[in-house]
């Protein structure tokens, strides 16, 4: 037991390299080949750099830096393996070596890779889970990033970042918050309502959305199964068709992944369907049209392929509604990531493939856009148009 013990300990850093970040090696962009080189400036050459966006794009922290970042303790202690291997894996992807530094380690290494795109970051801060009661509720909370952190760190950079603040609409001074950061310029505001346990049906969301709407905020909402942060006990409040309260109010919504993983309650028609279906049928309804946004982050990982994917890449008439975000740091696990189930349904070629996976040992981040540049309709040979990865002309700039 002891040598087996011993053996799990020297292993497990390889271990979780591979199913991780695997960041102990730095490629040269002159090591690319010249095909790499080709097929990077080829996803470039009919976007405006200057209105690139990705739309989706998440700082976490340990308050190393006095940042006011938070993360769970569970997710960094051996008295709970599942939670600390999948911190562990986290920390890997961002490529932080020290925990003592990991805000700092955590920028430098985003606006390294960064370097390798044009045009703007949209940093979104989180909130914690809130109960019912209107309590803060850090055990059920996995992470904490400040809205004052991500309008600092957009404030040092502006050309480069936008702020995207959090705020649950359960807390006593929602509206007062939302209001304070709106008087400031901010436009865009994020959720994650499965692991923060805000159902958009309630009462004080309601009155959160309109004030959203007299302040011509964004909501950027995750909608669908959520698998990166926990959310067990609250899978339902991702169900897409809670966010017709947003929508009817006249809140402009992003819906982020197009939810694209799960199942949910039909709430208009009765049994289950797949949360994309549900997607899809609030992007057909006229009424929507102009105030519900479909995103492509997280869309080519391998749990969510292929039906989503493919769908979007076929439904042209859509295109007009999507925006790109690339959900950082979640492409740079690497376990997440098959490019072989790309080319198994043949949305890329085997040579795509193989020079796809040369631009991700590179840099992640520009591998996430290159690889939707690439990505074609089996039957059309037709990708995502170059709108999808620029400024939405119906949202903010």
């Amino acid at each position: 037991m002891g040598v087996l013990l011993l053996g799990l300990v020297v292993a497990y850093p390889y271990m979780l390299a591979q199913v991780g970040g695997a960041f102990d090696y730095q490629v040269d962009r002159a090591a690319l080949s010249p095909a790499a080189e080709a097929l990077i400036e080829n996803s470039f050459a009919d976007v405006d750099p200057a209105r690139l966006r990705d739309y989706h794009v998440h700082v976490v922290g340990v308050d190393s830096g006095s940042s006011g970042t938070w993360i769970n303790p569970k997710l960094m202690s051996w008295r709970d393996p599942f939670h600390k291997v999948k911190g562990d894996i986290y920390f890997s992807s961002c490529g932080i070596l020290d925990r003592a530094r990991a805000d700092t380690e955590y920028i430098k290494r985003f606006q390294r890779l960064s370097q390798g795109l044009p045009g703007r970051f949209h940093l979104l801060a989180f909130d914690y889970h809130y109960n019912n009661a209107g309590q803060r509720d850090p055990d059920h909370s996995e992470f904490f990033t400040p809205n004052k952190y991500v309008v600092m760190l957009s404030q040092e950079t502006p050309q480069r970042f936008v702020p995207v603040i959090s705020i649950h609409p359960y807390r006593a001074d929602a509206v007062e918050r939302l209001k304070y950061w709106a008087n400031k310029g901010i436009r865009y505001v994020k959720w994650l309502p499965n692991a923060q346990g805000m159902n958009a049906t309630d009462v004080r969301a309601v009155s959160f959305f309109n004030a959203m709407r007299e302040h011509n905020m964004v909501l950027l909402t995750h909608v669908g199964e959520e698998q990166a942060v926990e959310a067990k006990e609250a899978q339902a409040l991702g169900n897409p068709l809670l966010f017709k309260a947003a929508l009817d109010a006249g809140v402009k919504v992003i819906m982020a992944h197009s939810a694209s993983l799960g199942d949910d309650d039909d709430l208009e028609h009765g049994g289950r369907k797949s949360s994309f279906d549900l997607f899809l049928s609030l992007m057909e309804r006229p009424q929507y049209r102009g105030l519900l946004f479909g995103e492509l982050s997280a869309m080519t990982q391998f749990n969510r392929l292929p039906r989503p994917l493919l769908t979007l890449l076929r439904r042209a008439d859509l295109h007009g509604r999507l925006v790109n975000g690339s959900d950082y740091p979640l492409p740079a696990v690497n376990m997440l990531i098959q490019t072989r189930a790309l080319a198994r349904h043949k949305m890329i070629n085997e040579q795509q493939r193989v020079l796809l996976n040369e631009i991700y040992r590179y840099n992640p981040l520009l591998f996430d856009y290159v690889v939707k540049r690439t990505l074609i309709s089996p039957e059309s040979r037709k990708g995502f148009p170059p709108q999808v990865f620029m400024t939405h002309p119906g949202l903010p700039h």
